[in-house]
């Protein structure tokens, strides 16, 4: 057999595999991204008692989940960055929660309030660090229509920019009760004035 005939055959060997490679990569990068998506919802996030009982009960009150226009934010527009990159970190993140889901850490509303000021610590620090990531996954001060709002929302809006300030700055409990003892923590902690 000469060299020719040997890397024709090799070629033909590699085609079923490079071909079984493509098929096995479609279907794991799908299956990846469909189970990152499954994840990714309101229904998903709520599954667990602990967010339906407490957290979401607190939501249904707030201008993000009922309003005038109809937009609903729902769970992961508020958690969980859209772009990819940044999706899949929080997803990694999270795997604290999973942790702390079968340690029963907040499996009752007693627990859960004993928690809520670290949890809400948590959630503002990150903010804090990112830049409110989440919240300009619809708000952004480019897009913001100063004439259009009240004087003091815009005023403050100018101030924010001004001082370089970050929505979770100014919005801390938006969309869920705040903790007890929460300015004193947070001013603590460097994340409020």
């Amino acid at each position: 057999m000469t060299l020719q005939q040997m890397g024709k055959m090799a070629g033909i060997a590699t085609l079923p595999l490079l071909i079984l490679g493509i098929v096995l990569g479609i279907i794991l990068w799908g299956s990846f991204n469909w189970a990152l998506e499954l994840t990714n919802t309101e229904k998903f996030c709520i599954s667990c008692h602990e967010m339906e009982e407490n957290v979401y009960q607190e939501y249904q009150e707030t201008g993000h989940f009922n309003n005038r226009t109809g937009v609903r934010a729902t769970c992961p527009d508020c958690h969980v960055p859209r772009e990819w990159i940044h999706k899949v970190a929080r997803k990694i993140r999270a795997t604290n929660e999973l942790y702390h889901k079968l340690m029963g850490t907040i499996d009752t509303p007693e627990k859960f309030e004993a928690n809520r000021l670290e949890l809400a610590m948590h959630v503002w620090k990150t903010m804090k660090e990112n830049d409110s990531h989440e919240c300009r996954n619809c708000h952004d001060f480019d897009s913001m229509d100063f004439e259009k709002q009240e004087p003091r929302s815009a005023d403050r809006h100018e101030e924010a920019i001004d001082e370089g300030k970050t929505c979770i700055d100014c919005h801390k409990g938006i969309a869920h009760h705040l903790p007890e003892g929460w300015e004193e923590a947070a001013k603590a902690a460097g994340l409020q004035d």
